[in-house]
This record gives structure tokens, sequence and C-alpha cells, in this order.
């Protein structure tokens, strides 16, 4: 499933912070193709470096670099579909910390489950992660334009946020437990866990108590 985007409702403002992030990921990636694998190597993020005290910057750093066009095309689409409602919803100034902070509790949840790793970790998911699960507490009946895709069959349909967000999280489960048992991957299903576990959590204390997106009936 691919979310398009919410059509149960529509920010009142521009998602000003949501098209600046995203603008951010695309400028740090193309210095990521000018620069090569040496840039990539300084500021993504290593355990076990973190763990010895090196790099600590790249807790941070590292939530803007992508492995690839796939990897960043596929962050910014999530993003874009969840990210201007909980913007609308927070404020821009709590909205831009609570992304930050979400990517932060995802990259030590996937340093504490591995702290001895010499793998780097880079990527938008777990921030993002974490305003999808805001999103899930905050709009869980909001109707989501997908695309559906089965083996070579794909369809736009409308898809529940709750379901949508829970058959996500539930992959990111299953996959977290077979890359334990394998001891191999390249995703970083940990950070994904953590940081939707975060947003879902915290959302609450970032959300403003009226969100201020139109709602269609």
């Amino acid at each position: 499933m691919i979310p398009l985007r919410d059509v149960s409702r529509r920010p009142v403002r521009f998602p000003a912070v949501t098209a600046g992030l995203i603008a951010l990921n695309a400028i740090v990636f193309c210095i990521e193709l000018a620069f090569g694998e040496p840039f990539v190597a300084r500021w993504a993020l290593v355990p076990a470096d973190v763990v010895a005290g090196r790099h600590l910057p790249t807790i941070i750093t590292s939530m803007f670099l992508h492995a690839g066009w796939s990897h960043i095309l596929g962050n910014m689409v999530f993003f874009w579909a969840f990210g201007p409602e909980i913007e609308d919803a927070m404020g821009r100034v709590k909205y831009a910390v609570f992304y930050l902070l979400g990517g932060i509790v995802a990259m030590l949840a996937q340093i504490a489950g591995d702290p001895s790793s010499t793998i780097p970790s880079l990527g938008a998911s777990g921030a993002i992660a974490a305003v999808m699960g805001a999103f899930l507490v905050t709009f869980p009946r909001d109707q989501i334009r997908s695309v559906l895709v089965i083996g070579w069959f794909a369809r736009v349909t409308f898809i529940p946020a709750a379901l949508l967000i829970g058959l996500w999280f539930l992959t990111q489960l299953i996959s977290l437990g077979q890359v334990a048992e394998t001891q191999t991957g390249g995703v970083a299903y940990l950070a994904h866990v953590g940081g939707l576990v975060f947003g879902a959590v915290s959302a609450r204390f970032f959300v403003n108590s009226a969100g201020e997106a139109t709602t269609f009936s």
C-alpha cells in the first residue's frame, strides 16, 4: 500500500514545515550524489561509534541522508501523505520539534537494538514513523487515498488511516523478528517501530486542543 493523501480533511495553512523538510532532504540527497560515499560515511550514524561517544551529531544528521532514489522517494511520499495534517494539528513550531525528537528517538532505538553494530544507519523513516504514529491516534478514521499493489495489479482505493498504519506497523514488527532471527537486514525496522511508538504515545502533548484542518463529510 502506498499512501497518497488524506481525503477526509485538508490543512488550513500551507504545510511549510513539511515542505521545507522534504526540500532539505532533497538538497542533502543531491549533495550525497555529488560527494559520494565519503560524505555518507561521515554523516551516517554508526551505533558502535555513538555508544563510544564518537560522532554524536550523526544522531541528527543521519535523519537527512538516504541510501538511494527509491529510499528517499518512498520516504517523502509517506511523509507528504501524513505530515500536512499533523503539522496543522500541532502548529509549525511544535511540529518541527516533534519531528526532530521522533527521529532522535528512532535512531536511539536502533542503537539500543544493536549497540555494537558498525553498519551505518540513515534515513528519515524513523521521524516519519513518528508522524504516522501521531496520525494514528489523532485522525484514525480518516480515509487515505492509496495505491494498492498486488503482484502486477494496482488500483487506487481509500483505506482508513488506522488500518493502513496498523498494517504497516505489523509488517515492521514481523520484519524486525525475521531480522533478529537471521542477524541480517539492511532496513532499520527497530527505528521504524521506535519512531511510531514515540509518535503515538507523545502526540497528545503536541497536538493542539482543536485541530485546524478542515474536515470533509
